[in-house]
């Protein structure tokens, strides 16, 4: 059988937390999976959503920092941990692990890139084939870089894992929010965290549920607190940020059914660039609509729009305004 294609695919998600038990209570609710011990080492809880096993939740190790914070891992897809690593290096990142097997799971490796955010990379044991359209429910569906620098962040994942820079969208003082994929599937953003966003470099990851608006609202009642509440964002979707119970990001997005042939929402950013990365409405679309079709070819969109604005400047000369003329000197005529 031949292997599934991971490379620069988010293949498994891992929070590592001190307070295991509130975590998966907390995400039983918020997103619906089932948690359950994995077999291979019970104090492992991995969490499934339909389609299988989505992520695990695991106790920070005691031999880490004791003031390391609840926090969740990205682990990005690669048939060739050892070299990917290395290439890290060379490219100006580090080793925070080494590359290891893990049974059950596969070779894996914890890194840190150039800017300073953290992530892992896997070659797993057993990997689905990327499913076809949005993200089922449960799964995850946007990776989200706070950086730096978005373009040296960008080009150095890009040469790790083949991602293309889908988008750019200005965000104004926000600056540039850099949308990235792969064989035409959007993944993620990267974005300039603002200077008020006193924390490190970080992946941020959005998991979809059924209604942003209401996951947030539950999680605020579960202890959560507020990062950025419910927003529309680009594509028609909503999504909402949070730190859970045991203080780690988190974000939910839920997308309108019109949208289900939507590969990925959108372009989202955190708290002060957000906002700017609504939709703008389409504010020209009725003259557009009113406007007689002038019998052009529709592919020349320049062509149509002198064509549309013509007939909306004759449109503007049109009786009307003669027509109140004329009654008003009527009504001149009768008083004399």
């Amino acid at each position: 059988m031949e292997a599934v294609d991971v490379r620069g695919r988010f293949v498994w998600h891992e929070l590592m937390t001190r307070d295991v038990a509130g975590a998966k209570k907390f995400y039983a609710k918020l997103i619906g999976w089932k948690t359950m011990p994995w077999p291979l080492d019970p104090s492992y809880t991995v969490c499934h959503a339909d389609i299988g096993p989505t992520a695990g939740i695991m106790e920070i190790p005691p031999d880490l920092p004791a003031d390391m914070p609840s926090h969740w891992v990205q682990y990005i897809g690669t048939r060739d941990v050892d070299g990917t690593a290395d290439a890290a290096v060379r490219a100006g990142g580090s080793v925070l692990k080494a590359p290891s097997d893990m049974q059950g799971a596969g070779r894996y490796a914890v890194l840190k890139d150039p800017q300073g955010a953290p992530f892992a990379i896997i070659d797993p044991e057993n990997a689905r084939p990327e499913a076809s359209g949005p993200p089922p429910l449960a799964t995850f569906s946007w990776h989200e870089l706070a950086t730096t620098d978005n373009e040296a962040a960008f080009a150095f994942y890009s040469a790790l894992f083949g991602w293309d820079a889908m988008q750019r969208m200005d965000m104004g003082p926000g600056g540039v929010y850099l949308i990235f994929g792969q064989n035409g599937v959007q993944r993620g953003g990267i974005y300039n965290k603002p200077a008020h966003y006193q924390a490190p470099p970080n992946w941020l990851p959005y998991a979809r549920v059924a209604s942003a608006d209401k996951g947030f609202a539950l999680a605020m009642d579960s202890g959560a607190a507020e990062r950025i509440a419910p927003m529309d964002v680009p594509g028609g979707g909503r999504i909402a940020a949070m730190a859970d119970p045991s203080g780690a990001s988190f974000a939910i997005h839920s997308m309108p059914a019109a949208a289900a042939s939507a590969p990925k929402p959108k372009a989202s950013a955190k708290p002060t660039a957000k906002p700017k990365a609504k939709a703008k409405p389409k504010t020209k679309a009725k003259p557009k609509a009113k406007a007689k079709p002038a019998k052009k070819p529709a592919a020349k969109k320049k062509v149509v729009r002198k064509a549309a604005k013509k007939v909306v400047r004759k449109a503007a000369r049109k009786p009307a305004p003669r027509k109140k003329s004329k009654s008003k000197a009527k009504a001149s005529r009768r008083k004399k």
